[in-house]
């Protein structure tokens, strides 16, 4: 098995799009308290992933970034979400994040869990949203902008072909431990 299909092998096992929260959002039967909620907690994630790319050496990545952030705040306005709740699920997420991107192979395997689901949640996500939920065009753009681009993870998988068996290895436990975070922190805005 290659390092790739090692990488997708875990983020398949935590494939988000195939979490309740994210069907129920696909289906329109989510209730859009619970879309308030994710918002404000995810919101906390998707402002750790510009340390990610500043780690492994993409400026333009962590810049563009930045820019996401600001379209997820806008999204968050729209559906007028609130403060975070601060789930101990979210706080895992964020600090599982910001550790892993404290060192560049952490990095890399920890940005891989996200950006190689981003495209498709951001699709999934999107169609939901157009059908049963009521949001500007300006709220669904951080959606817009992330459906079909596969760019981020296709430079990441370069990154993984290059690195040593030790560093691989490193970068494969921060995919796992980032991964099932992020379901986690589904999990907590689902069940709550």
């Amino acid at each position: 098995m290659t390092r790739i299909e090692q990488l997708d092998q875990i983020v398949s096992q935590y494939d988000l799009n195939g979490h309740p929260f994210y069907q129920d959002w696909r289906m329109g039967t989510l209730p859009v308290d619970k879309l308030r909620d994710y918002a404000s907690e995810y919101g906390q994630f998707i402002g750790t992933i510009d340390e990610g790319w500043d780690r492994i050496g993409f400026p333009h990545y962590a810049e563009e970034e930045r820019v996401h952030e600001k379209l997820w705040a806008q999204f968050q306005l729209e559906i007028a979400s609130g403060a975070p709740s601060r789930r101990p699920q979210t706080e895992t997420l964020v600090t599982a994040a910001r550790n892993a991107f404290t060192q560049a192979p952490e990095a890399v395997g920890a940005l891989y869990s996200f950006e190689a689901q981003q495209p498709n949640t951001s699709r999934s996500k999107l169609d939901g949203l157009n059908e049963h939920y009521s949001i500007s065009e300006d709220g669904k753009e951080y959606f817009r902008v992330h459906a079909d681009d596969f760019a981020e993870a296709e430079d990441l998988r370069k990154v993984v072909a290059e690195m040593s068996d030790e560093d691989f290895a490193r970068a494969k436990s921060a995919c796992a431990v980032v991964c099932a975070a992020m379901w986690s922190a589904l999990d907590g805005v689902y069940y709550n």
